[in-house]
């Protein structure tokens, strides 16, 4: 499609990219003017999701794996995922022992992130010691965030550790802290659905949604 760019390896999508028309998809009617467009629909995430499911499968067969999946945004994403990595255990030689761990960061106050990161649900992780972590995260933006995390994990000396992230953000202070595994690169724009939220709002949306700007207005705190 115009406005993505899969050369790379990489599913691209531009900064000109206008969305798809919200016309195009289902979506919960109570939502109805809180949207701008569909940027990536459900089938898309899916079937990009299975994709990195096998890249995970290709780098980490028969290794046990503790899944810290990063809560709240995270559990959607996170939940299809394990579910590729496990059909596609039951269907080859390879398998993956999987544990799934959660772990909560809160650090937005509507659209703005703060400077103030709260990790709970990770205060002792020496379980980790010695293990193969694989972090899910949805989004990652400036990468400060997963820069904070990845050193609190880090301390519990585990023997490996790899990101999973649907979604990177393009944005100018982008640090190098890349997740391993990206879904999508997507604009410098406020998104949600597919479990990504504006203030606990459209975590039920399926297609991952810009918020308009009446949306913003409409559920600020």
């Amino acid at each position: 499609a115009a406005g993505w760019d899969t050369e790379a390896g990489d599913c691209v999508i531009e900064d000109d990219w206008p969305g798809y028309s919200l016309d195009l998809f289902n979506y919960p009617a109570h939502y109805s003017g809180d949207l701008d467009c569909v940027i990536v629909p459900h089938g898309v995430i899916m079937d990009r999701t299975e994709r990195i499911a096998r890249n995970i499968m290709d780098d980490l067969g028969d290794h046990d794996i503790v899944v810290l999946c990063v809560l709240k945004g995270g559990y959607q994403f996170c939940a299809d995922l394990v579910d590729r990595i496990k059909a596609l255990s039951r269907n080859s030689n390879c398998t993956i022992p999987m544990r799934v761990h959660f772990i909560r960061l809160k650090s937005y106050l509507n659209d703005q992130s703060t400077e103030d990161l709260h990790i709970l649900g990770a205060e002792d992780m020496s379980f980790l010691a010695g293990k193969n972590v694989l972090i899910v995260e949805a989004i990652v933006g400036t990468g400060k965030t997963m820069k904070t995390l990845l050193k609190h994990v880090e301390a519990f000396k585990p023997k490996m550790i790899k990101v999973a992230g649907l979604l990177v953000k393009r944005v100018s202070q982008n640090s190098a802290c890349l997740p391993d595994y990206v879904g999508f690169e997507i604009p410098n724009r406020f998104v949600v659905g597919y479990a990504l939220d504006y203030n606990e709002y459209f975590r039920d949306l399926n297609h991952i949604c810009v918020i308009s700007e009446s949306g913003k207005m409409k559920y600020k705190i």
